[in-house]
């Protein structure tokens, strides 16, 4: 259904409950009732169309309406249904006053989420100012003259209007947040409003028909859930319309005091002191508008000249200052006030100054930068025929006193306007110029240090240059030779013939270059030439040729030779460089993709198939941890040998960073022979490599796809970047094809990361926890912390669906924090409830990222501290891979963990790479069978061999074992038969909340046996 007929269709029927609430008086007590739960209903479809970011304040309304209405119902009952039941008219109004409570509560939870729980004390002071108002309104007209007048007046007529004061209060505290107020607040601000009004009146029952129907409206707009989140403005200056608020509630009191006196007739004397109130009051609210605007205006100029600052400092020219100044002074000045601004900047001239001129040039530099109102007719003629349409200039020096350029006066700023606008004007003009004088100052020392650079440049270009710069005849002989050709040719040109000093094998081209200068055709800049250079070895010179022999003192061609012999082999190797990847000698990325994109069109034109292999070592970091970078390095020498000689010679082979590879199969027929590629590198890499350390397996997965999946390079290189993962994620040594549907798995993983990490930062997280029980007794000794996820719509989350990405995020992290702080908290808990030595430990899975990060010895030390928890209560858990890592802090932060008396257990043993050797060398108290192993026990023999070695051994090491995922009794029976001590799984209970634990303990039967 749209979502505009649910709320009409309310509206609608509330009119005409309305109607029939004022027409049939008999009938007023069940059509509150049917009015209010109808907004019950309304509301809860609107939470539950809507689904607001926090549904509690909206809940408490619905509670208000609920109350408000049966309490009225009940409280309206005429007394002859009721008879002697005098008590449900009692009780009516008791809900009923319970209801405005409800209400009261509800909006401040509204202004809560609103603020977000942020200190706005000017929001609060105007909310209080105007509640302060309308409650003197209200005493003074409605309570007071209540409680004077009849003593048949009920408590609960003034109750109500005092309620719903407290509600409007509320409700202007909304209206003051930050930012704009959705229609679902100004509907439920209509409500209070009516309902305040209907009490006020002594008509309350439509007052609560108005309120339940804005409530229901409110709900059912689809807006309704701004009203539970933080508005994203910050508190603000008084506006306008806020200070108008404040000055309507301000003069409330005196108002009412002018009221009180004309309508008594007294107390005459205060009527002066009541209007000068008024009057101070509004001249004070005048004053503070006043100030509010200067604030503005100051704030704003000083923007102005920091954008003028910025501008001159870029500035190159007086032309860009003059625009610059320009700029400013309009800013500066109110943008309706006409004005006009003439800079004269002062230039060095050969002719002496008149008197008139020289005198005020001097006042000028004795003054300093100092701005004066003065007549435009009394300015220089040039500047005051272009200023003539005003009658006042504002006149403003520029002046440095230490200026090292030689005359301290750099020119005059001039603006012109109306004197009211100038007298304001006169600081920022004055700092203006300040700014325009460095600036110019700045343009002209640059200028000089340019001209002088460029004059030694050019002098020392003529006396040491390294070219060779000869003069060539008609006759292609050398006329003159510049120094510097000796030590190019070893000896003086001058008089060889041109040709000779060039290779024989360029002679041809050089001819050719000669005869098409002399005609005046345009050559190339650059001509690379070789030659016969000093000591008769071969130089490769760049020649750059002009043809002066209209010139009569040159007569000739001028060539100008330049020895480029050891720049064009540094060229060379840089682009090769710049290409290749310095250690393994194959493309780089930018070769690889500039290749890819050539591939691809080919490949468009003749029809050809081209295949992109993404390559990645496995387990490579492990590689360069625990052998070294050298050892690294050369196996990834001989990885990129190996990939580039499974190649076919039209291929491309290429290092892309780390360890990973990338591979471009050209001309081939169909997506078969890339595979066939893949397949060959994998062949090429089983072998062993060999290295100064030992021989290793390099292990690769690699990602495949092909030109008929993707039309262009950018897209072929995502495509196999995806196939790459999903080759990863599917064990190792192996290769993956793209297909369509992964694009879409990616995109949910991503998903699921970003929502991942919006539920770490906002704590959407609870721990389960799961018996660790004495397999002979059945008593629990201790529970493993079960971590699970509270998605706000897929609901709960195990494990198994978000580890993995918060592992690849390093979310793991912060997660792992809070699940370790947040089970020590139930430990104490259960230590505290639990009668003394019955408590159970808990034990907490612990990532190895989480060793990664330096201070997590401190971070469990500090936990246990804050929490009071002993260590021996605690019991971490880590995988079984982390045995084999030769990663000697993380081995001794658990040592010192242990030392500690904190217990450490190995997590699914039997499940990695790890052996039971390892065992007797690492800090390990506890090692858990994996749930794999229990399941087979009693069907297969080896994996009951299995299990049964690992009791034993462990049992003579000293280790205490816990089988997993037990969830057969037969299971049970054969691990007491092989004396496993303990075991844990859905035969003895499934993972329980922390309250829950409790009660599991109290009522746990011994399982027998």
């Amino acid at each position: 259904m749209p979502t505009r007929w649910p709320a009409t269709i309310f509206g609608a029927g509330m009119v005409v409950l309305a109607l029939a609430y004022g027409l049939q008086p008999a009938l007023q007590s069940p059509l509150r009732l049917i009015a209010g739960v109808a907004a019950v209903v309304a509301i809860n479809f609107g939470i539950r169309s809507s689904r607001p970011d926090d549904i509690r304040p909206w809940w408490v309304l619905m509670g208000a309406v609920g109350l408000s209405a049966a309490g009225g119902a009940a409280a309206d009952i005429p007394q002859r249904i009721t008879g002697s039941l005098t008590w449900i008219q009692s009780g009516g109004t008791a809900l009923l006053l319970v209801g405005y409570a409800a209400l009261a509560v509800a909006l401040a939870g509204f202004v809560d989420r609103r603020t977000s729980s942020s200190r706005d004390r000017a929001g609060l002071l105007d909310a209080l100012t105007v509640t302060s108002g309308v409650a003197l309104l209200i005493w003074t007209f409605v309570v007071g003259p209540r409680m004077a007048g009849s003593a048949a007046t009920g408590w609960t007529e003034i109750a109500m209007p005092l309620a719903d004061l407290l509600c409007l209060g509320l409700l202007v505290r909304l209206a003051t947040v930050p930012g704009r107020l959705v229609a679902p607040g100004y509907l439920l601000g209509a409500g209070v409003v009516g309902l305040l009004a209907a009490d006020v009146s002594r008509a309350s029952g439509l007052g609560h028909l108005a309120l339940y129907t804005a409530a229901g409206l409110a709900a059912l707009t689809p807006s309704m859930a701004e009203l539970t989140r933080p508005a994203e403005k910050p508190a603000s200056e008084t506006s306008t319309g806020r200070l108008a608020l404040l000055a309507v509630a301000a003069m409330v009191a005196p108002t009412v005091l002018l009221a009180k006196m004309f309508r008594e007739g007294r107390f005459a004397g205060l009527t002066v002191v009541a209007g000068l109130s008024t009057l101070m009051l509004a001249l004070v609210l005048a004053r503070m508008a006043g100030i509010m605007a200067s604030h503005r205006q100051a704030m704003s100029r000083e923007r102005a000249l920091r954008e003028a600052s910025a501008a001159l400092v870029s500035a190159n020219d007086s032309e860009a200052v003059g625009l610059a100044v320009r700029t400013t002074v309009a800013q500066l000045i109110p943008g309706d006030v006409p004005h006009g601004v003439v800079l004269a900047i002062a230039i060095a001239q050969s002719e002496p100054q008149s008197p008139e001129a020289a005198a005020q040039a001097a006042v000028d530099r004795a003054v300093g930068t100092a701005a004066r109102l003065v007549t435009t007719r009394d300015v220089d003629w040039a500047v005051a025929v272009r200023l003539t349409q005003f009658t006042k200039t504002l006149r403003c020096p520029m002046v440095l006193k230490d200026r090292p350029g030689g005359d301290p006066l750099v020119g005059v700023l001039h603006v012109a306007a109306p004197t009211w606008a100038l007298l304001d004007l006169q600081r920022s003009v004055e700092v203006l110029a300040g700014q325009v004088a460095l600036a110019l100052e700045r343009i002209v020392l640059g200028h000089e240090v340019a001209r002088r650079n460029s004059e030694t440049y050019f002098r020392t270009l003529v006396q040491n240059t390294a070219d060779v710069i000869t003069i060539v005849d008609d006759e292609e002989r050398i006329r003159y030779a510049s120094p510097s050709a000796f030590g190019v040719f070893g000896a003086d040109p001058t008089g060889v013939l041109f040709p000779e000093v060039i290779h024989p094998a360029e002679r041809d081209r050089l001819a050719e270059v000669l005869a098409a200068v002399r005609d005046g055709e345009r050559v190339e800049e650059q001509l690379d030439f070789r030659a016969r250079g000093n000591r008769r070895t071969e130089v490769l010179l760049e020649l750059h040729c002009r043809d002066l022999r209209a010139e009569p003192t040159v007569s000739g061609l001028v060539i100008t030779m330049r020895d480029v012999t050891e720049q064009r082999r540094l060229q060379n190797e840089l682009t090769h460089q710049a290409f290749h990847d310095s250690m393994t000698g194959l493309a780089n990325r930018v070769l690889f993709n500039d290749r890819l994109k050539h591939a691809v069109a080919r490949s468009a034109r003749d029809g050809s198939v081209v295949g992109v292999l993404f390559i990645d070592l496995d387990d490579f970091k492990i590689v360069n941890d625990t052998l070294g970078h050298a050892v690294g390095d050369q196996l990834l020498i001989a990885v990129a040998h190996r990939i580039a000689g499974a190649l076919r010679a039209d291929d491309t082979a290429a290092r892309l960073g780390g360890d990973e590879f990338a591979a471009i199969v050209e001309n081939v027929n169909g997506p078969g022979a890339v595979e066939e590629t893949a397949t060959r590198i994998l062949e090429a890499l089983a072998e062993p490599v060999t290295t100064d350390a030992k021989p290793l397996h390099a292990v690769a997965s690699i990602g495949i796809t092909t030109t008929p999946e993707g039309s262009d390079a950018d897209e072929l290189l995502r495509q196999a970047d995806l196939a790459l993962y999903v080759a990863k994620g599917a064990g190792k040594n192996q290769w993956r094809r793209y297909e369509a549907h992964l694009h879409a798995e990616m995109v949910e993983r991503l998903e699921l990361r970003s929502a991942l990490d919006h539920a770490v930062n906002e704590g959407h997280f609870l721990l389960h926890y799961q018996p660790i029980v004495d397999l002979p007794t059945g008593a629990a000794v201790g529970f493993e912390a079960l971590v699970r996820w509270h998605h706000p719509k897929r609901g709960i989350v195990t494990p198994d669906q978000f580890i993995e990405v918060a592992e690849e995020s390093g979310l793991i992290v912060p997660m792992g924090r809070w699940v370790l702080e947040e089970a020590l908290r139930t430990v104490a808990e259960w230590r505290r409830i639990l009668p003394p030595g019955t408590a159970p430990y808990v034990s907490v899975n612990v990532s190895v990222r989480q060793f990664r990060e330096s201070g997590f010895v401190e971070q469990v030390r500090n936990a246990l501290t804050n929490t009071g928890v002993p260590p021996q209560a605690l019991m971490l858990e880590i995988t079984e891979t982390l045995l084999v890592k030769d990663d000697e802090r993380i081995w001794g932060d658990l040592s010192v963990l242990r030392d500690m008396g904190i217990r450490i257990a190995i997590d699914d043993f039997g499940t990695g790479y790890s052996s039971l050797g390892y065992l007797r060398q690492r800090p390990i108290d506890v090692i858990k069978i994996d749930k794999a192993f229990i399941d087979d026990m009693v069907t297969g023999q080896q994996p009951m061999a299995l299990v049964s070695g690992i009791v034993s051994l462990a049992r003579s090491l000293g280790l205490v074992v816990i089988a997993e995922g037990i969830e057969d009794a037969a299971h049970r029976v054969v691990l007491v038969r092989l004396e496993c001590p303990l075991g844990q799984g859905f035969l003895f209970s499934s993972p329980l909340g922390p309250t829950e634990v409790l009660a599991w303990l109290r009522n746990s039967q011994p399982i027998a046996v």
